[in-house]
C-alpha cells in the first residue's frame, strides 16, 4: 500500500491564497510581476527578509496561473536533513530505511501538475542540493531505496532570506542549482520600506483576529503613527504577532500607542529616539540625519536575543514566535555565536 502526503485544508486544490495587501509602489510592482510570471511554468526564486510573505507570494503565483486547480505542496527545507529530507521530497519504497514500512509518494510526485514550494532553500544541505539539481535537470525523481525513476511535472518555486549569490561565492550553495532556480526572480520588500501599507495591513489583521474569536479592536491615530515609525526587524509576521498580543492585553476596544510601545519594549523607545534625533539634528538644510545605522546581521542578532529573553531562553517557544523551525533557530544561534544559559526546553 502506498502512502501519500496528506494535504492540509489550506493546500488542497481550489484553496485560494490571501490577497497581497498594500498600495505602496513595491507591492503594486510585485503584484504585477506575479500576475505575469504565473502564466509560465519556469522555476521561480522568491527572495526577501524573513516575515515578508514569501510563501504568500508563492501561493498567489500558483493561484493566478493555469495550475490553480492542482495541488500546492509547501516543504520546509530547514526542518529535515539527510535521508528524511530525501524521503519527504522524492518518496521511498518499503524497507528503504528503518521505519519505512510502506511506500511513500514524496512531495514532488504529490505536487504533480501543480506547484512545489521549497521554503528556506538556502538551508538545504550540500548532498540534497546535488539531488535536487538532478531532479530539475532530468525532470524525474527516484524514490529512496528504488532504481525506478518517475517523471515530475510540478512547477518549482523556491524561497530564501539569504543572498544566494553570496552563498555561491563562499561555496555554501551550488552555483548550478542557483541558476536552475533563478529563472524568474521575485523579491519581497521589508515592511519598514513600505510603511504606507501598515495601516491597511493592521486593519486586516485586526479583522482576522476578530474572526478567530478575539475581541474586535481598533488602533488610535497615535498607535498607527507609532507602527508606521517602527523599524520592524520581524516584518509583517512581527506586526501580526504584536497586534495579537495587544488585543489580548487590551482592556478596551482601542489599542493605544502606550500599549504597543510597552509590548515592543526598549526597541520602540530606541527607534523613537533615533527618529526624533533625525528630525532635530540638522546643521544646515542639506545635512543628512546623524544616525548610527545597524547592519541587517546586527538587527537579526539583536532580535534573536530579544526573543530568547522574552521566552526565558526556551528554544522551541522562541522558534514559534519567530515563525521558523527549531533547527533553523539553532543554526542561526551558531552562525551568530549566541551562547545560551542552561537548556530549559
Amino acid at each position: 500500500m502506498k502512502a501519500t502526503p496528506r494535504l492540509a485544508a489550506a493546500d488542497a486544490p481550489h484553496a485560494r491564497a490571501a490577497p497581497l495587501l498594500g498600495n505602496s509602489p513595491a507591492v503594486v510592482r510585485l503584484r504585477r510581476e506575479i500576475e505575469r510570471a504565473a502564466q509560465f511554468s519556469s522555476n521561480v526564486l522568491v527572495t526577501g527578509p524573513s516575515g515578508t510573505g514569501k510563501e504568500l507570494v508563492a501561493r498567489w503565483l500558483h493561484d493566478a496561473g493555469p495550475r490553480h486547480s492542482e495541488p500546492f505542496i509547501p516543504v520546509d527545507c530547514a526542518s529535515l536533513s539527510g535521508e528524511l529530507m530525501a524521503s519527504q521530497l522524492f518518496g521511498h519504497v518499503a524497507g528503504a530505511f528503518t521505519g519505512a514500512n510502506c511506500d511513500a509518494l514524496g512531495c514532488f510526485r504529490a505536487a504533480q501538475g501543480g506547484t512545489i514550494f521549497l521554503d528556506e532553500i538556502g538551508e538545504l544541505e550540500p548532498p540534497m542540493q546535488a539531488k535536487l539539481l538532478r531532479v530539475l535537470q532530468e525532470r524525474t525523481v527516484t524514490p529512496v531505496g528504488s532504481y525506478r525513476s518517475y517523471p515530475v511535472t510540478a512547477r518549482v518555486v523556491a524561497a530564501t532570506n539569504r543572498d544566494l549569490r553570496e552563498e555561491v561565492r563562499h561555496s555554501r550553495f551550488r552555483g548550478d542549482l542557483y541558476f536552475r532556480l533563478h529563472v524568474i526572480h521575485l523579491e519581497t520588500t521589508p515592511l519598514a520600506r513600505r510603511a504606507s501599507d501598515i495601516p491597511l495591513l493592521a486593519e486586516a489583521f485586526l479583522t482576522q483576529l476578530a474572526a478567530e474569536g478575539l475581541p474586535q479592536c481598533r488602533l488610535t491615530p497615535q498607535a498607527i503613527e507609532l507602527l508606521c515609525r517602527f523599524a520592524w526587524p520581524g516584518n509583517i509576521r512581527q506586526l501580526r504577532n504584536l497586534l495579537e498580543q495587544a488585543v489580548i492585553e487590551a482592556e478596551a476596544p482601542s489599542l493605544s500607542a502606550d500599549l504597543l510601545s510597552a509590548l515592543l519594549g526598549d526597541e520602540a523607545a530606541e527607534r523613537n529616539a533615533a527618529w526624533d534625533s533625525a528630525e532635530t539634528i540638522v546643521d544646515e538644510p542639506t545635512a543628512l540625519p546623524k544616525l548610527a545605522w545597524s547592519t541587517l546581521a546586527e538587527v537579526e542578532r539583536a532580535h534573536l536575543l530579544q526573543t530568547l529573553e522574552h521566552t526565558f531562553f526556551n528554544r522551541s517557544a522562541a522558534a514559534r514566535l519567530l515563525g521558523i523551525t527549531r533547527q533553523a533557530l539553532l543554526r542561526k544561534l551558531e552562525r551568530y555565536q549566541i551562547d545560551l544559559p542552561t537548556r530549559r526546553d
